[in-house]
Order: C-alpha cells, then structure tokens, then sequence
C-alpha cells in the first residue's frame, strides 16, 4: 500500500509522502486525481482543472505509456520528411530514444512524467558519459513528442517546456581525453556492423580527425609502402587544406591494415573516396558519430565514446608501443611534441623499466638479474692468466 493522504487546508488538495494530491471531479462526476510537487502548484493545478471542466474542456490523462507513444509518434513523424525533415533525423531520433530514453521511461504513463523525471534522466545520461551536447541531443526527440502529445490533447502540459536539456550536466573531465584499452576497443570492433568495421579500425590506428578520414581518396593511400598521405579535410562543409603545416603528413599502418585495405580496393574500382556513405558518395562525418560509433559504442558497454576516443586511443596504443612524443606527434598532426605530451601524458605507461647504462658495461660492472645472480662480464683478477684455447677451439678453464 502506498503511503496515506493527509489532508491540507486547501480543500481537495491532500499530502501523500513528499507529493501533494489534486482530487477533483469531472462533467461526469468520476473522481479524477492529479499530483504536484508542491502545494503551490498543487494549487494552480487544480484550479486549472476545475476551469477545465467548467468550460467542458477536461480531457482525461493519457493512459498511453511513453513508450509505445514514443513508437507511434515516430511513424507519424517519418511523414514530414516531405517538409524538409531528412529521414536521416527521423532515424537519428528513433535510436536516441530506443537506446537511451526508454530502457529508463518507456515504461511509465505520459501523464506520470514530470520536468524531474525528465532532469533526472538527464542526470543519467551525463553519469553514463555523455556530454552535455550530447545529453541536448538524444533529449530533443524527448521534448518534441511530448509538445506533440500536448497538441493532441493527450496532456495538458509539456513536461519538457522551459527545461534546459543538458543544463548544469557535467560529465566527468577524466573521461574527456579516455582511451578505450584493448578489451574495449575489441568489443567496439565486434559490435560495428561488418561493413563499418574497417572505418573504426582506420580511426583508432591512425589517430586522423573524422574530418581527414572522409576527405581522403584513394590517391592519398600507398599500399605497396603501407603509408596514408594527408594532404586535405572537411571543414564547414567543404573540402579544404589542413589548418597547419602540421596536418599534411603522412601516417605508416600496419600490414592487417594495408592487406583489408587492398581488399577493399578490389571491391571498389569505381570509387574515389577511401570510404564512402550508405548510398554512395562522400562519407559525411556526422554519420560516422551518430550511426556509425556511438551506437556500437552504446551496445559495446563503453557509452562515452566518441570519434576523438579512437585518435586517443591511437595515441595510447603508440605510446604502450614505445613511440616518443615526437614520433606521435608527427602521427596526429600536432604542432609541437610538447603539445602532445601535455594532452597525452596520462596515456604514457608508468611502469619504468631498468635502467642500463653503456658505461657501466664497458667498466665491467655487474648487473642484477631478475633472479637476483650477478649478470654480464665479470672482471679477470689481477695476475689471472687469460683462457686458453684447445685445440677444439673451446675456450679452456684459467
């Protein structure tokens, strides 16, 4: 059983645990209720309701739940395309709200959220990783079909309305500059579709800018000395020179990558591009994000990733390799290896190895081995006559 309603001094206004209760009537004379956070708006609420229904105009609450509403209104939806909506948008929304907003509302009733459910999930999404662009992203749809909702007379108000969506939401500066480790990336790979898969590997092993990986065409790669060339990128919506000298360099890949690479190549002739889109042409870098890594990354566990994750994670991979921070500056196009230290020296692995000195080698000094016996050549006494040699040519006891 719930908790009990106490009655306030406002007549039909009672108190249920932290939430105040509206009863009222209808035309009809069925009991209705409605709750409110607090005894101000408990007030104005239902002294709209009684003026609802004293003009005839009280609709009952929806007892739709959101997330068979959020279905409909998504096949309703896909018919303004012809008003200039893409259908890219329409998809775009119908996955936001299939991987983030239902697992977490689709349940309750339309009329039952409120602005703090709605603040509560936004929440959620900064804790799961998202930025605060990306948490006003997959709220948009959020916010549009509950105005829809209230446009059809389902709700009497837009719990959305006036709410900053992403406001105040903050996610944790550690996961900013976060690389995914070996585990993860492998994951990641594992849930891209099979025809996106070598566009994540070619990210998170070159370390290019998702602007770089769709301007470059076939002419920029060298298969026979596994080299990419970076001569240009997309900026603003059109093809241009990188912003420094620094951007046009030229990247090694590895032997798996060049061989898929050729593969590729052998299944498209005709193309230009290096990658392209779903239906042909250009790949446009906002599809990588929105349909190509953030929904694997999604499904992968790992949330917050982004394409810049996969240029960090080159840098991580590079670095556990034994790459200076001149060599992997060169890789990301940075312009100076300082640079590249300060905003990846988190990455550098710790663990330091053994010293081992040329010096103390030539002096003859031993070295500790790991099992704890002295290593190296060991010094010959003085007045030691040196090893002679047998017949055999084996080297012979002092």
């Amino acid at each position: 059983m719930g908790a009990p309603l106490i009655r306030t001094s406002t007549p039909g206004i009672y108190r249920r645990g932290s939430r105040y209760v509206v009863d009222f009537r209808d035309a009809s004379g069925r009991q209705r209720r409605r709750s409110a956070a607090t005894l101000a708006e408990a007030r104005a609420l239902r002294s709209a309701l009684l003026a609802d229904v004293a003009r005839g105009e009280f609709r009952p609450a929806s007892r739709a739940r959101l997330g068979e509403y959020a279905r409909d209104w998504l096949r309703t939806y896909e018919g303004r395309t012809a008003r200039g909506i893409r259908p890219e948008t329409v998809e775009e929304y119908g996955r936001d709200l299939e991987l983030h907003v239902l697992p977490v509302l689709g349940a309750r009733r339309l009329s039952e959220i409120e602005q703090r459910d709605l603040k509560a999930l936004s929440r959620h999404l900064a804790d799961k990783g998202l930025s605060a662009a990306t948490v006003r992203v997959v709220m948009a749809p959020v916010r549009a079909l509950f105005a829809t909702a209230v446009e059809e007379g389902l709700l009497r108000t837009n719990p959305a309305a006036g709410l900053r969506l992403g406001a105040g939401v903050r996610a944790d500066p550690a996961l900013k500059r976060r690389a995914l480790d070996d585990e993860q990336l492998r994951r990641l790979i594992e849930e891209t579709p099979e025809r996106w898969r070598l566009v994540v590997r070619f990210l998170a092993q070159t370390g290019v800018r998702v602007g770089e990986l769709v301007a470059l065409r076939w002419e920029d790669v060298d298969l026979a000395r596994r080299r990419v060339h970076v001569r240009r990128r997309l900026y603003k919506g059109r093809i241009d020179i990188p912003k420094s000298r620094f951007g046009l360099r030229t990247i090694p890949i590895s032997t798996r990558l060049a061989r898929d690479l050729r593969a590729r190549r052998g299944r498209a002739r005709d193309e230009d591009w290096l990658f392209v889109g779903p239906g042909g042409g250009q790949l446009r870098a906002e599809y990588v994000l929105k349909f190509i890594v953030r929904p694997a990354a999604v499904r992968a566990g790992v949330p917050w990733v982004g394409v810049h994750t996969l240029r960090h994670t080159c840098a991580s991979i590079l670095f556990r390799s034994g790459w200076n921070a001149k060599q992997v500056q060169i890789v990301l196009g940075h312009h100076s290896p300082a640079f590249t230290l300060a905003t990846y020296v988190h990455l550098i692995p710790d663990d330091l190895p053994e010293p081992s000195f040329a010096h103390d080698e030539r002096a003859g000094l031993t070295r500790p081995s790991p099992s704890g016996r002295p290593t190296g050549r060991r010094r010959r006494a003085a007045g030691t006559p040196r090893a002679q040699r047998g017949r055999s040519g084996s080297a012979s006891p002092p």
